[in-house]
């Protein structure tokens, strides 16, 4: 098997960072962020090892607003590749329920 293109690299280390963003649980819906769909946006460069993530929280008074981009900022640390990361809080579009993914609303015994 051949070298990955740059597109193949970075398709891998976004899928490696995705399995990352699983890990990280929010508190109070004991669900990971990424179907929560809090995760609005993931930006890679396989080549430099830079990652960007742009996300929200379910309400901007959480308690964990400080904490929480520094939480995901270590667990995608570890993910293969990642040499840099960097977090962006995002408040638009405001999160709603409506944003989770099909598996985290029966996870939840939510309606579909």
């Amino acid at each position: 098997m051949g070298t990955l293109n740059d597109a193949e690299q970075n398709e891998a280390l976004k899928g490696r960072v995705t399995d990352a963003l699983r890990t990280v649980y929010d508190p109070e819906l004991s669900e990971n962020i990424y179907d929560l769909d809090l995760v609005y946006g993931v930006e890679v460069d396989a080549r430099e090892g830079k990652v960007h993530i742009r996300m929200t929280l379910t309400t901007p008074g959480c308690p964990l607003a400080d904490a929480f981009p520094s939480m995901v900022e270590g667990a995608v640390r570890q993910a293969e590749g990642v040499k840099d990361v960097t977090v962006e809080l995002v408040w638009d579009p405001p999160w709603s329920p409506d944003r989770m993914s099909e598996a985290a609303r029966l996870r939840l015994d939510l309606p579909p």
